[in-house]
């Protein structure tokens, strides 16, 4: 085990199985099954909302124990229709769609219970479906931790324009003046479907700057130089971000949390995670009785080695315990 707990991630690998699901209204998301057709079932939950799943993303689990299912949200990712199409409506991507959508793929696959693993959005994605699922999830492993609150929408997209004031300047003057005071994220995502399409896609790159901004330890992020994959994540992430990411009242994931003591839970915290600065990493331990909060020194919103290798040490340890219990 002492050498598993150093791992970063385990080795690349190719999905074994893979398909499109019909989810209703004209949507279907992508999905695929990755690593040992009988091991135990793990479910990924990618961030943004709408950045989609990544080859990287297979790399958590032991290919050897886990079945590792993935999928991109609705309107992401290889998921159609697409939401860099400003004529696809984004009325039907919700919340509550994407609880739907994960049990129907549960039961598509034949899969009773799973541990699920989100990352960022994913991982207020994932305390959602454990907290009306409960019976559904075996363990949960969490990073970059988000609970849907509204303080987290107002410290990205104005709070935090005190520790990057240059790069916040040009991300709210990117509004028109009459509406730099209120909503910003609401904003963006009518700019994101206004008739020009020189507005549009400026807003999507004035988004984007500001998304890589408040990640200055990560630098240039190259998936923001895809013109189609900048449209779609801006568009889904401020249509989340503007409605309360669909989740009344505020605050409803902390206060609910209570209600999964029985599920082990692993989160996973950088230090240097800026969403620290309204508590949710602490928040979300204390109310969940079952959870264990690990910190990781000088780590951010997008991790470092030492995060990465306390994901596959979460992942193996749990993949142990049930090899245990037979």
């Amino acid at each position: 085990m002492a050498e598993q707990a150093a791992r970063v991630r385990y080795p690349e690998i190719e999905p074994f199985e893979h398909g499109m699901l019909e989810v209703g209204d004209g949507n279907r998301i992508y999905w695929e099954t990755c690593g040992n057709p009988e091991g135990k079932a793990a479910l990924v939950l990618h961030g943004g909302p709408g950045s989609g799943c990544s080859p990287s993303m297979r790399r958590y689990f032991d290919p050897a124990a886990y079945r590792i299912v993935l999928f991109d949200q609705r309107n992401c990712g290889r998921s159609t229709p697409h939401a860099s199409d400003p004529a696809v409506s984004l009325a039907a991507n919700t919340t509550s769609h994407l609880l739907a959508d994960i049990e129907r793929l549960r039961e598509h696959l034949g899969i009773a219970r799973w541990l699920i693993f989100g990352w960022s959005w994913g991982s207020a994605l994932a305390l959602t479906y454990a907290e009306r699922h409960t019976d559904r999830v075996s363990e949960a492993v969490l990073t970059g931790l988000g609970s849907g609150r509204r303080a987290e929408v107002e410290l990205f997209t104005r709070g935090l324009g005190e520790l990057f004031p240059d790069a916040w300047r040009r991300f709210r003057d990117g509004v028109p003046a009459d509406r730099r005071d209120g909503g910003l994220a609401a904003a963006y995502r009518d700019m994101l479907t206004h008739p020009s399409q020189a507005i549009r896609d400026k807003a999507a790159r004035d988004w984007c700057d500001w998304e890589e901004a408040m990640l200055p330890m990560y630098g240039h992020n190259p998936r923001y130089d895809d013109p189609r994959f900048r449209m779609a994540f801006a568009r889904i992430v401020t249509h989340y971000w503007a409605n309360d990411h669909f989740l009344h009242p505020d605050g409803v994931l902390l206060a609910a949390a209570d209600r999964l003591g029985p599920v082990p839970a692993t989160l996973i915290q950088g230090t240097l995670d800026l969403t620290n600065l309204v508590g949710t990493p602490w928040l979300l331990a204390a109310a969940w009785p079952g959870s264990d909060l690990v910190l990781i020194d000088d780590a951010g919103h997008g991790g470092n080695d030492r995060l990465l290798a306390a994901i596959a040490a979460a992942t193996d340890s749990f993949a142990a315990a049930s090899a245990s219990h037979g």
